[in-house]
């Protein structure tokens, strides 16, 4: 086995540590960087994303199979010589995406039953399928293929849910054992990752936590949040599920969120962060900074000359205004989306770096106050 995850030093419930993978080491917290398609969105090049220090990029099993395809990535040697990118990559299993095509799905014990939302066509993905595709793009991790329910969904649906996610975990983990001992699998260290689901019922969270444990995975997610829960809500799941997950792998929040919804989860106890806000916000030119968020289409900007943040290091604020880019932006220049995109994964990159640092400081609790004040009390703008 050529992975290996290290518990660095702990700060109250907050986490340092650090994935071995076979593809590099990743330094946790991290924030994954979202490449849905083997690319991140706004004109963001491999060589960007060395320069501006990310560490593990996450691309999504749907997509590239029902778009190019995992068995053509695989011919061309597998998602990392694809997109020439050495470092770790993740991939999600493809089953959020199949889940939110709500009018164009059939979940069935077997697996799911759905339409292409490209071309309509009929496709069936269940744990075995996800897994196969996975292994095709030769990811570093792969995630367990589960149910997504909405998070305010009803007991009496949420519970067989979350029984049929556990047992197409089980399903899961028995084909990765097995696609990784085939001769021509590519990368035959792919690691995996099960996912606890249970939307906001305490009892289910803890007792579905206590079980997937019992797996020996070699990391956990926290999934279904983000999706119609209140932001209270949230912390309140990581509050009384984190502490059922193991304490010597990783434990990954799935597709959260803002700043502040990171420095809150890893006082909580979170590793692995993911999501499309710093890429999807940096195209429409809102840019984040540690004073909250700006909207450089605003007229304010239309003459000043100072960059997105002073004292930033990114390629956007190295060179470039306020102005500059706000132009560039109403003129409908991809430039525009580019630096705005650049900037954000930066902040989020750095702020990775911050949150390590702090933690390895034993100061995290000092630190998330004056992050947040310092957030709270700056020009965040619609």
């Amino acid at each position: 086995m050529s992975h290996k995850y290290e518990l660095l030093t702990t700060d109250g419930r907050a986490r340092r540590g650090r994935l071995t993978t076979v593809h590099g080491v990743v330094e946790t917290p991290v924030f994954m960087n979202v490449g849905t398609v083997a690319a991140i969105k706004g004109a963001v090049s491999t060589e960007d994303l060395e320069g501006i220090g990310t560490q593990i990029e996450l691309s999504n099993t749907y997509h590239l199979h029902v778009r190019t395809g995992d068995e053509t990535i695989k011919k061309l040697g597998g998602l990392h010589k694809f997109m020439v990118w050495d470092k770790p990559i993740l991939t999600d299993s493809g089953g959020f995406q199949v889940f939110s095509l709500s009018d164009l799905r059939k979940i069935k014990e077997e697996g799911v039953y759905f339409r292409s939302h490209i071309d309509g066509r009929k496709i069936f993905m269940g744990p075995e399928e996800s897994m196969q595709i996975q292994s095709n793009l030769a990811s570093t991790i792969a995630m367990a293929f589960d149910e997504c329910p909405n998070a305010k969904a009803s007991r009496d649906y949420v519970a067989p849910s979350v029984e049929r996610t556990t047992r197409w975990l089980e399903r899961c983990k028995k084909e990765m054992a097995r696609l990784n001992s085939l001769p021509d699998t590519i990368n035959k260290d792919q690691m995996l990752f099960g996912i606890n689901q249970g939307a906001v019922y305490d009892d289910i969270r803890i007792e579905h936590a206590e079980r997937i444990k019992e797996m020996d995975l070699d990391g956990y997610a926290v999934g279904g949040l983000a999706v119609g829960e209140t932001t209270e809500e949230m912390y309140h799941v990581l509050d009384v599920t984190v502490p059922h997950l193991p304490n010597d792998k990783p434990v990954y929040l799935m597709g959260v969120g803002t700043p502040a919804n990171i420095i809150e989860a890893v006082y909580r106890g979170v590793d692995f962060f993911d999501c499309v806000y710093p890429s999807r916000n940096g195209r429409h030119g809102h840019v984040y900074t540690h004073l909250g968020k700006r909207n450089l289409f605003n007229a304010r900007y239309e003459f000043d000359t100072k960059p997105i943040e002073e004292g930033c290091q990114c390629p956007a604020c190295r060179r470039y205004s306020r102005a500059y880019i706000r132009h560039l932006l109403k003129a409908k220049e991809m430039l525009g989306m580019r630096l705005c995109v650049l900037h954000n994964l930066y902040f989020y990159n750095h702020m990775m770096e911050e949150i390590r640092a702090a933690i390895d400081a034993h100061d995290y609790d000092n630190f998330r106050k004056k992050f947040l004040d310092d957030l709270n009390s700056g020009e965040t703008e619609a």
